[in-house]
């Protein structure tokens, strides 16, 4: 954005506020809540391969096909949280979920 001849600087909230919506906005929960789901796929992806383990290794410690591996790496949306939990136990990971409600925080470790 340009204003007198020079740029204007904005944070990177400023950009998703107007170019996806406010915080709150279903068009901005959405964004957040997918990008924290690509952001767990990749986590797996990255902890599997300082592992040393291919997708099919993987899938032999968890008890599932190597293409289920696959498809957590790149799309976690369809999967249980007991599924995340026996992946991330097989790399010898502890992984923390937190949870927020309106009125209460939750912790799962």
């Amino acid at each position: 954005m340009k204003t007198k001849g020079k740029m204007k600087m904005m944070t990177l909230n400023q950009l998703k506020d107007k170019h996806i919506g406010k915080i709150g906005t279903d068009e901005r929960d959405k964004y957040e809540f997918d990008l924290k789901v690509d952001v767990l796929g990749e986590m797996i992806k990255s902890v599997r391969k300082e592992r040393r383990l291919t997708q099919e290794q993987l899938g032999k410690l968890v008890g599932v096909q190597k293409s289920q591996i696959s498809k957590l790496e790149t799309n976690t949306r369809n999967v249980t949280i007991e599924t995340i939990l026996k992946v991330f136990r097989a790399l010898k990971t502890n992984i923390k979920f937190s949870l927020e409600n309106m009125d209460e925080k939750f912790e799962i470790a």
